[in-house]
């Protein structure tokens, strides 16, 4: 487990220094007039998360954190058992989204994780499952104009446009 967090860590700094390498191949900073530029947000998020590797490795070597001083195995049983459905669901997802978009395959993939893996209600499940969709697709779709992928669902979707964005 020990050497497992250390890994990560530093796996993790070596991507998020890639990313901030890449993204600032786009202007980072303010445009006046125009906002933010296109290298802006991934730039500071990989910076923020590089921030977070930092001090996770820091705290790893001062023995801080439960797993930088654990001597157990970093998977069991369980452990491989659980990846192999939290990576199986995201092929799904990921694969979904080509044929029917993103708007089918969230709910699909939040019900999944939220009623069958993680037993909340459908109280709980069903307003997440429709709400994030709804939200996502007011965000990007008309407030931020970034059209996400919607397979075969497409035409349905053209009303909405229509109607918001006129």
């Amino acid at each position: 487990m020990r050497l497992a967090e250390l890994v990560m860590a530093v796996a993790m700094a070596i991507f998020s220094l890639y990313l901030m390498w890449k993204s600032a191949e786009l202007p980072i900073g303010w445009i006046e007039g125009s906002g933010p530029g296109g290298g802006a947000f991934p730039f500071w998020l990989a910076a923020g998360m590089l921030i977070c590797c930092i001090w996770i490795i820091v705290r790893w070597a001062k023995r801080l954190s439960p797993p930088s001083r654990s001597t157990e195995s970093y998977m069991n049983a369980m452990s491989i058992k659980a990846f192999l459905i939290g990576a199986g669901s995201l092929t799904v997802l990921i694969g979904g989204i080509h044929i029917v978009g993103v708007y089918v395959m969230v709910p699909l993939f939040l019900i999944f994780h939220m009623r069958y893996l993680g037993g909340h209600p459908w109280t709980v499940t069903a307003p997440v499952a429709v709400g994030m969709p709804v939200f996502t697709f007011f965000f990007f779709e008309i407030a931020l104009h970034i059209t996400l992928p919607k397979g075969y669902t497409e035409p349905a979707f053209y009303p909405l446009y229509e109607y918001f964005l006129g």
